[in-house]
C-alpha cells in the first residue's frame, strides 16, 4: 500500500499527544498509505521521510489549534501546507 502518486494526495492526521496516525490518499480517496509515529525527533524525522514519495501533498490535521498543534508548529516552517480538520463533535453536545 505504499504507492507513490503522480498528483496531489492529502494527508490526514489524527494528533495525540505522543503519536501522530496518518492516511495517504488521492482526491478520489483512494488510499496510498499509512503509518504510526512518534512526535519526537525521530518519529517526526521518520513521518517526513514516509510522505516524501508524495511531493505534491497537503497535510489534514485534526485539531490544529488544540491537540495538533505541536505538530503543525513543526510542519510549517518546513514549507508544508496545512489544513486543520474540526474534531468531530458529538450529537447534542
Amino acid at each position: 500500500m505504499n504507492e507513490q502518486a503522480p498528483g496531489p494526495v492529502v494527508i490526514g492526521m489524527d494528533p495525540h499527544k505522543r503519536t501522530v496516525t496518518i492516511e495517504v490518499m488521492t482526491p478520489k480517496e483512494q488510499i496510498l498509505g499509512h503509518g504510526q509515529f512518534t512526535t519526537d525527533e525521530d518519529g517526526f524525522a521518520a513521518m517526513l521521510e514516509y510522505v516524501r514519495r508524495w511531493p505534491q501533498r497537503r497535510w489534514a490535521v485534526e485539531g490544529c489549534e488544540g491537540i495538533g498543534r505541536h505538530v503543525v508548529a513543526r510542519l510549517l516552517p518546513l514549507g508544508e501546507q496545512v489544513v486543520d480538520v474540526p474534531a468531530e463533535v458529538p450529537p447534542g453536545a
